[in-house]
């Protein structure tokens, strides 16, 4: 037989997916041994022959002890040889090696003759990709016999000698595999194998456990020194910039993939070190480091997502604010606890704000309000510094650093003399903190809205409106007394009040109970007055409060009883959807062509007030098209509700699959949670973009022009009100689900739900790529909207209105069809 025949079937893997060319050559060697003949093409093929030579090995008696002579030779010649090897061949050599020495070879020194000869032809970066996953370490743990056989050559051909100097110490320890690791070698080396930084980096390549122990913390406090604890600090602002890379494989079989690498298991080990040394560090930038390291170490691939770039950095920089303690760990956690969405990482980040606020008898809510940092901010939000001859400031409304010359004018960036000035790089730094705490502060408002919090009017006033960050956003928010009159906060010269849209004034006592207004609870007249309001006095809301939707159960929510279709057979982009859903707290969905067993179906699931909602979606598109991964389009299915607590038996139990009826679900939830479901299908489904469509025409038709969802029809109010303040406002008119444009060329109907245009008279569609329309920048619009389709929708009937000064060949073409 041949050396692929005689081969172990259950190591098969190695010989599998050989190209035919090899094969044969293989063929040729095998017939030439067989007859008892040197292989005469040895010389003119010498990396199969080695390949071959290699394999003959498996022919090895008493348990690979006794090998015929004539291998031994070609083996040793093959090894000895000035052979021309390529990393594959490497590869492919040590994968033969190791299946042998799995299947009773115990020669070792036979066996690896040739992997450890050819290996040493390959630069140490080149040998450590090999040996990835074939390391002393594996060796030693996994097949100690080979081991103890081979320790020193399987050392010596990974460590670089000394004439490599620092970088090369530093990679013998850490090796070489990301970014991070060669920054540390190149960057790094000369400080980190200093004599009072070196053993420490030896320590820090020991934190392989979840936590650090006792033993280890004392033993790295020991080694501690300030140059080490100055190098932590500079190498995790490195990690915490640090974003994953895409490399592309091709294999020896031609096979092709693609990794994204953010930090190899090697790096993260040393890094995770230096993580749990900040527990032993009293300095003021601890906690902010470690909550960005756990910010970018906690967040998906691209920055989004419900998995982890890292988890275990995230959650080792969580447990390190955990064991520090302290309120000000509070604002670095918080600011996690916004963008992460693992729950894993959530729920450490949860126990850690639990202790510290249990520490200061608070619940976590109200540690949170105590916690916001100022940033040094005076109460107008402006914190100025001299820097040489320049007045600085800091900003946080924009947020942004703006400077003042000797002369007294503004000046778009930093003079020159004060460029390198370590004052500014200190406010550099806070203006990017200051940047992160903003959008976490809106976000915990709106929760705030959602959750229907309570709070004392004393509590409001000290913690958000007098606060020089929160206080941008808890100015423009309306308030309510518990039950009582709501009104916009207002300044006194004997404090605060509220004012109502017919100006009257409302004094709450300090322990009256406030609440956040929710337009669910009001008459609609009641909200009508509140819009207008805010248009006329041109108060812009930081999210939708007085235009919020609302969505209230309808009859056909009633039929169905236990579920809710209203946002069910909407074909969305899924990855882009995914990542919505996750901002908005959603996570667990996870479908692709690999899921056979659910047929390609998840749920995105939220957890809200008590409560928990289910929304079904299934792959949506032809397999071949997403190369059997991933799904690119996903169909939306039945939303359901379940009380907190309430689990099913197996996932089999009918009654919990089937959920609570509609009809026992808190208003505000239920409207919250389908709230969700349409800004989901607002900003993703592939009814807005007919290019985006393929092979859903009908769907993008019939959404793309149908009736409109509740945030279709809050956007119809909006236009309702703004329309008559626009210098547009003669061309364009509103019907029930188009704003109607009249221009010279054409007249245009863009519809409210997904911004497509049909021109008239017959209807043709005018695919129009939204851009940045300065006159429809200037409108004043009363919220920041999700998904920006208010804007789009303005942009379009600007540039429409005046069609004759269009000049884009995309667009002019279409005009004139």
């Amino acid at each position: 037989m041949g050396v692929i025949a005689d081969f172990p079937s259950s190591h098969d893997y190695v010989v599998r997916d050989l190209k035919s060319s090899i094969r044969d050559a293989f063929a040729r060697f095998d017939t030439a041994f067989e007859a008892g003949r040197e292989p005469l093409d040895a010389e003119s093929d010498p990396r199969m022959f080695g390949r071959w030579a290699q394999l003959r090995l498996s022919k090895g008696t008493d348990g690979g002890h006794d090998y015929d002579e004539r291998v031994l030779r070609m083996t040793r010649s093959a090894a000895e040889g000035d052979i021309p090897w390529t990393s594959e061949d490497v590869r492919f050599l040590w994968r033969a090696a190791n299946a042998l020495m799995n299947y009773r070879h115990t020669n070792y020194p036979e066996l690896y003759r040739i992997p450890l000869a050819v290996i040493r032809r390959l630069g140490y970066q080149e040998r450590r990709r090999v040996l990835e996953w074939w390391t002393p370490e594996w060796f030693r743990q996994y097949h100690r016999p080979v081991w103890d056989a081979l320790h020193d050559q399987l050392n010596d051909v990974l460590t670089e000698p000394a004439e490599h100097g620092p970088a090369g110490v530093v990679r013998n320890l850490i090796w070489e595999c990301d970014d991070v690791a060669s920054a540390l070698a190149e960057e790094y080396g000369a400080r980190l194998t200093a004599l009072e930084v070196l053993p420490l980096l030896r320590h820090w390549n020991t934190a392989r456990s979840s936590k650090p122990s006792g033993k280890w913390l004392k033993t790295a406090a020991t080694l501690l020194t300030p140059e080490a604890a100055g190098l932590v600090r500079e190498i995790l602002v490195l990690v915490a910039a640090h974003r994953e890379k895409t490399i592309d494989h091709v294999a020896d079989n031609g096979y092709e993939w693609r990794e994204t690498v953010f930090l190899h298991e090697r790096t993260a080990v040393p890094v995770r070190g230096m993580v749990w040394t900040c527990e032993l560090i009293d300095e003021p930038w601890v906690a902010s480091l470690l909550g960005d390291v756990a910010l970018t170490c906690g967040t998906g691939i691209g920055g989004s997502g419900a998995n982890c770039r890292s988890e275990r950095l995230a959650n080792a920089a969580v447990n390190v604010l955990a064991r520090r303690g302290g309120l000000e760990t509070v604002a670095s956690l918080a600011r996690v606890q916004v963008k992460v969405r693992k729950k894993t990482v959530l729920a450490n980040v949860a126990r850690t704000l639990d202790a510290v606020a249990a520490q200061a008898g608070l619940s976590r809510e109200q540690l949170l309000d105590r916690t916001v940092p100022t940033f040094g901010l005076g109460p107008d939000g402006v914190r100025e510094e001299k820097i040489g001859d320049c007045l600085v400031q800091l900003r946080a409304d924009g947020p942004a650093l703006r400077f003042v010359n000797p002369a007294g004018r503004s000046v778009k960036s930093a003079p020159q003399a004060i460029r390198k000035d370590p004052a500014l790089a200190e406010l550099k730094t806070t203006l990017k903190e200051l940047k992160q705490t903003l959008p976490a502060e809106r976000f915990r408002l709106e929760q705030a809205l959602i959750e229907e919090r309570l709070w004392r009017w004393r509590q409001v006033t000290e913690f958000f409106l007098d606060h020089p960050v929160t206080g941008l956003y808890a100015r423009n928010l309306i308030w309510q007394i518990l039950q009582g009159p709501a009104g916009l906060p207002v300044r006194t010269d004997t404090g605060w009040e509220l004012i109502d849209p017919r100006g009257r004034r409302i004094q709450p006592n300090p322990d009256t109970p406030v609440q956040l207004w929710h337009p669910i609870r009001e008459a609609a007249e009641d909200v009508r007055v509140w819009r207008d309001h805010l248009l006329e006095h041109g108060v812009r809301q930081p999210y939708k409060q007085a235009f919020r939707e609302v969505y209230l159960l309808t009859p056909a929510e009633e039929q169905t009883r236990t579920y809710s279709n209203r946002f069910a057979g909407h074909v969305l982009r899924y990855g882009q959807a995914k990542a919505l859903l996750n901002q908005r707290g959603w996570t667990d969905l996870s479908i692709g062509h690999w899921d056979y067993e659910c047929g390609g179906q998840s749920e995105a699931v939220k957890d809200l007030s008590g409560w928990r909602a289910r929304w079904g979606m299934r792959i949506a598109g032809d397999p071949e098209a997403d190369g059997w991964g991933t799904a690119s389009f996903c169909a939306s299915e039945q939303i359901r509700f379940h009380r907190d607590g309430q689990e099913a038996a197996d996932r089999y139990d009918y009654a919990y699959r089937e959920g609570v009826p509609l009809d026992e679900v808190p208003p505000l939830v239920l409207s919250e949670i389908l709230r969700d479901a349409d800004l989901a299908v607002g900003v993703t489904s592939v009814g807005l973009d007919q290019q985006a469509a393929g092979g859903h025409e009908d769907y993008w038709h019939s959404y793309g022009f149908g009736e409109l969802t509740e945030t279709a029809r809050t956007r119809r109010d909006a236009l309702t009100r703004l329309l008559p303040r626009l210098r547009i406002a003669e061309r364009a008119e509103l019907t029930d689900r188009f704003l109607r444009v009249r221009g010279d060329r054409r007249t245009y109907r863009i519809h409210l739900g997904s911004g497509n245009i049909l021109m008239e008279p017959n209807d043709a569609y005018l695919c129009i790529v939204p851009g940045n329309d300065r006159a429809a920048a200037s409108v004043f619009l009363p919220f920041e909207e999700d998904g920006g389709m208010l804007s789009v929708i303005l942009s379009k009937a600007f540039l429409l209105a005046d069609d004759t000064a269009i000049t884009d060949p995309s667009i002019t073409r279409q005009l004139d069809a």
